[in-house]
């Protein structure tokens, strides 16, 4: 397992690629955007292009939000820029209460907001059979956010949807070498998170048909060329800074929590929903790294932490199961604990993570896995 020499993301990555000197595309990405991108330049850029897009008697552009705080900046910074966005929630799979105030107080910064409150038979559904399929329990909701947005955008024939940070860009992959500005079917089906599991092979799961699966199915090309439907991302356009984003956000009403999340060392983080603190966890027993990895890397990037800060933190942080959200995705996908389990321990990396006798992997008290020396982030 070999880690960026200059922050602490690992090769276990899926699709992240390291120089000759071991620095990570994303390193490297953020290293252009300190020294070789004009941002004044990006930004008049993107003026431009918006021009072109008003064309809507009503909305220049759709936003595809949840509420947290790289949505809400999203919003804060089209209303600057003189834009009206229309915006569009794809509800998240178990809501929080705190999830659900930041999603008003989103609201309330002056913008229409549809909410869509998806067939919870149909999703429940497509949940745990994703979750046995693919170890994604989030995989339905990802799905979900990058189809129900651009059909709502050919719906009300607006032509221009804007996203918030490209994750390729920021947290590296092979995108982060190309300036890609753009989300379209083939950024979806290439870098989306489908883990090569379409929607169309769900179709006869428990029951569900094609027509069950509408909402979860992309624009056909033929609606997308008839309105002319563009994705982009304004990270592309705007110097992204995690903590600038917060920073701003927070001034504008979004709330953070009083302690840190359960996979990480902020409290800032995928407030919205409790299944996404599962999600990292997946992410963490199938590669070796979560959360606190891409919070590290991003603060290192951005100057705000050393790397040997990010080692004492991701070696405390990283890996300890999050109980709370564990509990709230049992009661709410009726699995057993058991079950659960089981399911996490088949795509558990036994590269990584040590397993006794029997074959089953270790773990301390806390439930945490037990890494392999040569594993241990230095």
């Amino acid at each position: 397992m070999k880690f960026c020499t200059k922050c602490v993301m690992p090769d276990t990555k899926p699709d992240l690629h390291f120089d000759e000197e071991g620095v990570c595309d994303a390193c490297l990405s953020q290293e252009a955007k300190n020294s070789e991108i004009d941002w004044d330049k990006r930004e008049k850029e993107f003026l431009e292009l918006v021009k072109k897009y008003k064309v809507h008697p009503d909305y220049d552009c759709v936003i595809g939000v949840s509420g947290g705080k790289d949505s809400t900046y999203q919003v804060i910074k089209v209303l600057e820029l003189g834009l009206n966005p229309l915006c569009v929630c794809f509800e998240p799979t178990i809501p929080t209460e705190i999830g659900k105030k930041n999603l008003e107080n989103l609201n309330n910064l002056g913008v229409d907001l549809i909410h869509i409150k998806r067939n919870p038979v149909v999703y429940k559904k497509l949940a745990k059979e994703a979750f046995k399929r693919t170890g994604d329990n989030e995989w339905q909701n990802h799905l979900g956010i990058f189809t129900t947005v651009p059909k709502f955008a050919v719906s009300f024939k607006i032509p221009l949807i804007i996203w918030g940070e490209s994750p390729q860009i920021e947290y590296g992959g092979p995108a982060s070498s190309k300036n890609n500005n753009v989300l379209d079917r083939e950024w979806l089906e290439e870098f989306g998170g489908l883990l090569g599991n379409r929607i169309s092979d769900m179709i006869g799961v428990d029951g569900l048909t094609e027509r069950d699966l509408s909402l979860y199915t992309y624009p056909s090309d033929e609606d997308i060329q008839k309105v002319g439907l563009s994705g982009l991302f304004l990270g592309y356009y705007f110097k992204w800074d995690l903590r600038e984003v917060l920073k701003k956000s927070k001034a504008h009403g979004f709330s953070t929590q009083d302690r840190a999340v359960e996979t990480t060392y902020e409290n800032f983080e995928n407030l919205d929903c409790y299944s996404n603190h599962v999600h990292d966890y997946l992410k963490y027993v199938k590669y070796g790294f979560g959360r606190a990895t891409d919070n590290a890397c991003l603060d290192i990037r951005l100057g705000y932490i050393t790397r040997d800060e990010a080692v004492r933190l991701v070696n405390k942080y990283d890996g300890i199961p999050p109980k709370l959200a564990i509990k709230e995705y049992i009661k709410y996908t009726g699995f057993t604990i058991e079950e659960f389990y089981k399911i996490v321990d088949s795509y558990t990396n036994k590269r990584i993570f040590k397993r006794n006798e029997d074959g089953k992997f270790l773990k301390d008290i806390d439930g945490s896995l037990v890494r392999k020396e040569e594993y241990i982030v230095r």
